[in-house]
């Protein structure tokens, strides 16, 4: 029999960290299901899609049970321990393939599948490369850049973030078509890395930004041929990684441009935010008219409503009349934390370029459109 006696959250911390990949419809029931692996006082969670897997563990699970593993439906287990109290004590058990969940005066009974069918992932044989960076420097690295990846397109290379190692520097670059951002960030390592180029999933990138800490506690990073695998804290995450050709970002990045500006960050958000009520979903553009000493900003809609609003700025180049969509706009604003941004440009018919001042190490080129 499957004997477990723990503290709700101690169960239910893992759980969360796990179960952000199960779907909820699945073509394989048992991918729906979390594995709990029982070995002495330790559980390990273990949950996957086939493209990643995540593992994590929890101690102090006491019980006279023997050892052993199970899978049960991770969103009903999840949902379950929510709605028990926070100081609640919960057994399980296992009785005619049935796990028996008790809280209190509460009693579950859930359905379970033989873990001797759940699928783990077979990690990559060959060469493996590892690097340590912090876990907020790594994040902030993904908060620059995954708000610009693809979501559903044709194109299955845009629908990630590319990854380059290489020497003692991390770059991040991600694209839908009509923007990009770039981040990089320096190693604190004194071997330097050979030359490597992954692209991660965007489910990947989503999990890590979730589940990485706004901290400086390591992260281990492994790269193997055609998987990586983080391991930060109790968790481990391993994930496939899509085969294709990223395009040339480099080629995207303008050069040169004579005209330059710096906008107060948190204004202009606002801003950005005032104008985008007015927007809708099938249109969501805004005009930027910027002229000496002023930046309005104008957004309408089909019902003839219309949003103006004006930000006093330091700038004597050309003036412009530009239209960008204001999501775009936005979700920088919004992952960045620098007081100020550059906004460079040569002219409303070309790309324009959002950078911090004095560092290289983010880019964001968002292309304009016509209103």
């Amino acid at each position: 029999m499957f004997l477990i006696k723990t503290e709700r959250d101690k169960l239910l911390a893992p759980l969360q960290s796990v179960s952000g990949i199960v779907e909820k419809r699945h073509t394989l029931p048992i991918l729906s299901n979390v594995m709990l692996e029982k070995k002495g006082d330790t559980l390990t969670f273990l949950a996957t899609d086939i493209e990643i897997q995540i593992m994590t563990f929890t101690d102090g699970a006491q019980g006279d049970g023997e050892d052993g593993a199970i899978t049960v439906g991770a969103r009903k287990f999840q949902d379950i321990l929510r709605s028990l109290p926070e100081a609640s004590e919960i057994s399980l058990s296992l009785d005619n393939a049935r796990l028996q969940l008790k809280g209190g005066k509460s009693r579950f009974a859930l359905q379970t599948l033989p873990a001797d069918d759940f699928p783990r992932m077979l990690f990559s044989e060959g060469e493996l490369k590892k690097l340590s960076v912090s876990q907020k420097s790594f994040k902030r690295l993904l908060m620059l850049t995954q708000f610009s990846m693809a979501a559903q397109d044709v194109r299955y290379y845009l629908n990630g973030l590319l990854l380059l190692v290489e020497g003692k520097n991390i770059r991040a670059v991600a694209t839908d078509g009509h923007r990009l951002a770039y981040a990089s960030m320096n190693i604190d390592t004194e071997d330097e890395i050979p030359h490597q180029e992954m692209i991660l999933p965007r489910k990947t990138v989503l999990e890590l930004n979730r589940l990485l800490s706004d901290n400086d506690d390591d992260l281990l990073i492994e790269l193997m041929p055609n998987q990586v695998r983080f391991q930060f804290g109790r968790i481990q995450l391993v994930s496939k990684l899509i085969d294709g050709k990223f395009p040339d970002y480099e080629r995207v990045i303008p050069g040169e441009l004579k005209n330059t500006l710096s906008i107060d960050r948190v204004l202009f958000y606002q801003s950005m935010l005032r104008a985008s009520i007015l927007t809708t979903d099938k249109f969501r553009g805004v005009r930027l008219i910027l002229s000496e000493g002023s930046l309005k900003v104008i957004a309408a809609n089909a019902e003839q409503e219309e949003a103006q609003d004006e930000i006093e700025v330091s700038y004597e180049g050309d003036p412009v009349d530009v239209g960008f969509n204001v999501v775009y706009l936005i979700d920088m604003l919004s992952n960045m934390t620098e007081e100020a941004i550059e906004w460079s440009f040569n002219d409303a018919g070309s790309s324009a370029l959002f950078s911090i001042h004095g560092d290289d190490g983010f880019k964001y080129v968002v292309m304009p459109m016509r209103i």
